[in-house]
């Protein structure tokens, strides 16, 4: 890659412009608001990693009557609305314009398929005149493959964390990715998902897979308690290892080590029926100190649950393990189980009917389409965060415990409100991301950049599973607190490997870069590969400026050389694009 050359095309789009909303930009990121965009090509290639430097910072309900007294999706959408609208009204909040279509494709696209819309996809919803098209879209792409693989991207990192090289591999080999996307594909309800996952006694062999959840955490019990506690209720619990928390006084160290004690009786065991957590019937008693040295018992307590009692023997006491504490698994081949089986009754006693599973997950997936939580951080759901819109929280929970924990009915609740569909230009006077007055920019995650750069370059979104690895070491991660750009972001985009192989496979026939080589001008070069990449038409002197390059290749050189030329010059306006905020940001 040549950079001196690509920085020069960048300089020469939109400078002036640019350095005048990089300034503004800069300044607001410096409110920890919000996230700049609209740096165009070219201030974001002249000066790399300086535009993405910025900050983006951007209880509990009851049992509803009823399903069949819970809204339709449309009517729910109306609900949340006006809960929103009423606030601003108090507020005295005039909220920001709604998008146009061209900017609702390429939103939805992002957020319910995980990539920008093809150029053909774009087409036809623009040509779309029926009056209901957005919400035909919606339900389309709720139902497409994109949107199961798009939620096993998310949910990968939400429940398990970033993986990279081996630990990749793995989740692949034993089938936890492949778990993931037929649970979205078949939109399983949440709560099956996480008994499933937390029991990790599978009954069928589809569910094999869900026992990597537990197994990859490799006995450690408390890491396993750290993961559970956010991933499954929305709040984080390392804090109480030593003491209660001292910023929520309910969170309490006796949840710590009571979550530590239902885990800690089992242990991984690689079976031929693939990786399994093998339960022991007897141990896992002890006591835990806090930081003024008294000592308790690690009693099976969690927040907002029952105590489970459990017989517990004298300190000194030895514990025979004797197969009359165990019965045979209900599955023909599987490890047997213990009779009194602790992850059976905190799955049973706990997680089943918790009020904060339904809770946690609506506010995660309100976060995953509106930029930030009810409550923020999403994975904070303690009395120290307050809830931006406790009646509109109350609204989407109670909803998605009467239907079900249908995950995909609130994500076609939310992106249908006018809320969601409401342009990403902050209105003057407001500062507060928390009314979501305007839709709130943030960059793409790694898996939405990969994919959608592979669409818009090679034709197709199925990136290839080492291509996303070498790609998300350095983009940003999936539902950040906030965005702070660091310095591999940058050097990634300069120089990474992995996207300028990406162009270059794009540039080899019959791939989507070569084919706008192919075209017969200049002119119509620039208007597909900004199609393409941005979902919009140049400016005109964005036109005039990158036509120009792209047609300035030395007219007396050998044609073979002139081709060379004319190739090279294309990937470096295509690099220069897809490196650019406006494409790396949703907006």
């Amino acid at each position: 890659m040549w950079l001196p050359q690509r920085i020069q095309v960048a300089v020469v789009v939109r400078l002036s412009e640019c350095t005048a909303i990089a300034h503004t930009m800069l300044a607001k990121s410096r409110t920890r608001r919000q996230t700049p965009r609209h740096a165009t090509t070219a201030w974001h290639l002249a000066v790399v990693g300086i535009m993405a430097v910025g900050i983006v910072s951007n209880g509990w309900a009851d049992e509803p009557e009823s399903p069949e007294a819970s809204p339709r999706p449309a009517d729910l959408s109306a609900a949340i609305d006006a809960v929103l609208e009423q606030a601003w009204s108090d507020a005295g909040i005039a909220p920001a314009d709604d998008i146009t279509d061209e900017a609702f494709v390429r939103r939805v696209y992002l957020d319910l398929a995980g990539r920008i819309p093809s150029t053909a996809e774009r087409a036809a919803f623009l040509a779309d005149a029926a009056s209901d098209r957005r919400r035909v879209l919606i339900t389309t792409l709720l139902a497409s493959e994109d949107h199961a693989q798009h939620m096993a991207d998310v949910f990968d990192v939400l429940l398990m964390g970033r993986a990279s090289g081996r630990r990749t591999q793995e989740r692949h080999e034993h089938g936890w990715r492949r778990w993931l996307e037929a649970a979205f594909r078949d939109n399983r309800p949440w709560n099956d998902m996480a008994e499933t996952m937390l029991l990790a006694r599978p009954s069928t062999p589809e569910d094999d897979a869900a026992t990597w959840f537990l197994y990859e955490r490799n006995n450690d019990y408390q890491k396993i308690a750290e993961a559970v506690a956010p991933a499954f209720f929305g709040f984080r619990i390392e804090c109480a290892q030593c003491h209660d928390s001292m910023t929520a006084a309910e969170v309490e160290q006796a949840h710590y080590w009571g979550l530590v004690a239902f885990f800690n009786r089992g242990k991984n065991e690689m079976t031929g029926s693939g990786p399994r957590i093998v339960e022991s019937a007897i141990g896992g008693f002890s006591e835990f100190a806090d930081i003024e040295g008294t000592s308790s018992p690690n009693l099976l307590s969690f927040l907002e649950a029952d105590t489970v009692e459990e017989s517990r023997p004298a300190a000194d006491a030895e514990q025979p393990d004797s197969d009359e504490l165990y019965e045979p698994a209900s599955r023909e081949g599987e490890p047997r189980q213990p009779i009194f089986s602790r992850r059976e009754r905190f799955v049973e006693d706990v997680v089943r009917d918790h009020p904060l599973l339904a809770r946690a997950m609506v506010n995660r997936l309100w976060a995953m389409l509106m930029g930030r939580g009810l409550v923020h951080p999403f994975d904070e759901m303690d009395s120290a965060h307050s809830v931006s819109h406790p009646e509109l929280l109350d609204l989407l929970t109670d909803d998605f415990r009467a239907h079900g924990h249908d995950i995909r009915r609130t994500l076609q609740a939310i992106a249908s409100t006018r809320a969601y569909q409401r342009s990403a230009r902050k209105p003057d006077g407001v500062e507060d991301p928390a009314t979501f007055a305007w839709y709130l920019e943030r960059p793409l995650s790694a898996e939405q950049f990969a994919r959608s750069v592979h669409l818009a370059l090679v034709g197709t979104s199925e990136t290839p599973p080492q291509v996303l690895d070498s790609i998300s070491r350095a983009m940003p991660d999936v539902l950040p607190d906030e965005s702070v750009t660091g310095i591999a972001e940058p050097l990634f985009l300069s120089n990474g490997s992995a996207l300028e192989e990406l162009i270059q496979q794009g540039l080899q026939p019959p791939h989507a870069l070569a084919a706008i080589a192919a075209l017969p001008s200049a002119d119509d070069a620039t208007r597909s590969l900004f199609l393409a990449t941005l979902g919009r038409a140049p400016s005109p002197e964005e036109m005039a400026t990158i036509a120009a390059f792209l047609a300035g290749h030395n007219q007396t050189a050998p044609s073979q050389e002139a081709s060379t030329a004319s190739l090279a010059r294309l990937s470096h306006v295509a690099w220069a694009i897809v490196t650019s905020a406006e494409f790396r940001f949703h907006h």
